[in-house]
């Protein structure tokens, strides 16, 4: 008896220990799912990386089964995801998508914060200012952590500052401009609407300095917002919330102030191209790429069209009031509020933002918000573009961008932005220069009450 027990539980061990190598005996990995296509991610070369980055992922560790999901197209993301979460079946993770993709699914992100409490990761690895950037209004809540950010610079042309005989813009904050008379004074919008007049050309050689200059015959405009959204526009003469804790809409001061600027700067200074101007042959939509524009304000993700243009450099953004506000614009991965598996979720997020963050970032064009990874991403930035010598300018600008975001998100957001863009195309169109601009920005502030008060 005692043989034949000793032979049963022989054979069980045995058993056991075959049963424990097949596969689906050992501990069933959690899935993650990682949905692609809100924002980048969907072209052939990105999904080559990305699938790769899973690859990597699930070969690193067996607990977790990382799964992705890549939509077709941006065009059709939305409608997919909306389709998902109404399903049920949301995916865990999102990404990489911007404020204003992340803004049509207000309310499905998860808070991060108690997860970053209980993990202990660390959050002084990102400048401070791109993490506030994620809170939620009332600040209770951080729903994202950066990863590729955009920040705002000033695009010049060297050529034509030359030919102008002007110095080039100031490639730090407080240095002043020198002009063509060796005076000082301070880099502000103030300055570049006067030598944005020097460099603003008509076609008989007369600047916009001199009384002579035809606006109907310019070949050359001193300065652009190169596609830009209104409330961009608005946040470099300072940030705050559409909405505030009240419910209350505001265009306030400094953003009324901004509008007034822009509007001499197209109908009365002429330095800036009506929508007319940038759609006409001179300028082909693509108006700093004509080579017929000298300044531009725009994000670093312009650098993805810079094809033809001359040679070119960067600058510090003009200060408004002695304080240069810079916006910036910023993508990453956001975790479903409904995941079931919350702590493998933030595995893959900090995965994603970690290990994975550099090989992800240089395919999607994006420059890493985590500073230790910035000199890789400059150096492929400066052999494709030789001409700059001022790729610092990047890096420092973060430092400028200011919180809130220029998306940042308010009720009724996809309506709201539409209005807010409906304003900047009726300002530059033309007959721009005709209108009541005090009493449009209060029709503007009118209609965004209203568009918010619809859902509140």
């Amino acid at each position: 008896m005692s043989r034949k027990l000793s032979l049963i539980l022989t054979l069980g061990v045995v058993a056991a220990m075959l049963l424990g190598a097949l596969p689906g005996a050992a501990q069933e990995r959690v899935k993650i799912t990682w949905f692609v296509g809100l924002g980048t991610g969907t072209n052939e070369q990105q999904i080559e990386v990305q699938n790769r980055i899973v690859e990597e992922f699930n070969a690193s560790q067996d607990k977790i089964e990382l799964v992705i999901n890549i939509a077709a197209s941006n065009q059709t993301a939305p409608d997919i995801l909306s389709t998902l979460i109404a399903s049920g079946d949301a995916p865990d993770i999102v990404g990489p998508v911007g404020f204003s993709g992340s803004n049509a699914f207000a309310g499905q992100w998860l808070d991060l914060a108690p997860l970053i409490e209980a993990t202990g990761y660390d959050l002084g690895q990102f400048p401070e200012n791109l993490v506030e950037s994620y809170r939620s209004l009332d600040g209770e809540q951080l729903l994202g952590l950066p990863f590729a950010v955009f920040p705002g610079v000033l695009y010049y042309n060297v050529g034509l500052f030359d030919e102008a005989g002007l110095n080039y813009p100031p490639t730090e904050a407080g240095v002043p401009y020198v002009m063509p008379d060796g005076t000082e004074v301070p880099w502000d919008y103030n300055t570049v609407v006067e030598i944005g007049k020097i460099l603003t050309v008509d076609s008989n050689g007369y600047d916009a300095t001199m009384p002579e200059f035809d606006p109907t015959k310019t070949i050359q405009f001193g300065f652009i917002h190169q596609w830009d959204t209104l409330r961009s526009d608005f946040h470099t003469f300072g940030a705050n919330y559409v909405v505030d804790a009240e419910g209350k809409v505001h265009i306030w001061d400094n953003w009324r102030e901004e509008a007034r600027w822009l509007w001499d700067a197209v109908w009365v200074h002429h330095i800036h191209p009506s929508d007319s101007w940038i759609s006409s042959d001179l300028l082909l939509g693509n108006a700093f790429n004509s080579g017929n524009v000298a300044m531009a304000r725009s994000m670093l993700w312009y650098t993805c069209c810079l094809s033809d243009a001359p040679a070119w450099d960067l600058a510090v953004q003009p200060a408004y009031n002695g304080t240069i506000y810079a916006p910036i614009d910023m993508d990453t991965f956001r975790i479903h509020k409904d995941t079931k598996h919350p702590e493998e979720a933030f595995t893959v997020l900090t995965y994603l933002l970690g290990d994975a963050a550099l090989e992800l970032l240089t395919v999607y064009g994006g420059y890493p918000a985590r500073p230790e990874l910035q000199d890789a991403a400059i150096q492929a930035k400066a052999e494709a573009y030789p001409s700059v010598q001022n790729w610092d300018v990047v890096a420092r600008s973060i430092e400028y961008a200011p919180v809130p975001h220029h998306e940042e998100w308010y009720p009724n957001f996809n309506k709201g932005q539409t209005r807010f863009q409906d304003f900047l195309t009726l300002l530059r169109s033309d007959g721009g220069g005709e209108i009541d601009l005090e009493a449009e920005l209060d029709r503007l502030e009118a209609d965004l009450q209203a568009i918010v008060d619809e859902v509140q």
